[in-house]
């Protein structure tokens, strides 16, 4: 299994209301480390001939972040299979296994010229692995 992180700051756009981190802010971060990961591990014959969509999003709230809080994103692709892929992203307080918030996304792969669904190729599930 193929992990990729990055490390975010809290900063103030990034809060609601109630000075907690949006919830959709940490949507954006669950779009943001999913298009870099993919990036690291695709290949431009992929790119040329395929696309992900999202086709959903389950996502838990744990632990309220707040400004100045460092944030460890991590991701994984944890299984794909016929056309789809699952993905799952945490995000932690840095340096700690607390979790802020937990997603599972499970991603459709389409025939990026028809835009109907195509079956993962083996070489792309290996790459995921």
């Amino acid at each position: 299994m193929k992990t990729y992180s990055i490390n975010i700051a809290v900063r103030p756009e990034h809060l609601d209301d109630l000075n907690h981190v949006n919830n959709v802010q940490y949507l954006e971060w669950v779009q943001q480390i999913s298009k870099e990961h993919w990036q690291k591990l695709t290949r431009p014959e992929w790119d040329a001939h395929y696309v992900w969509v999202v086709r959903s999003h389950h996502i838990t709230y744990h632990h309220p972040a707040v400004l100045g809080d460092l944030l460890t994103v991590v991701t994984h692709v944890k299984a794909a299979r016929g056309a789809q892929s699952e993905r799952h992203v945490r995000i932690l307080l840095e340096g700690s296994e607390t979790p802020v918030v937990t997603c599972t996304t499970n991603w459709v792969l389409l025939d990026a010229e028809s835009g109907k669904p195509s079956r993962v190729p083996e070489d792309m599930i290996r790459a995921m692995d």
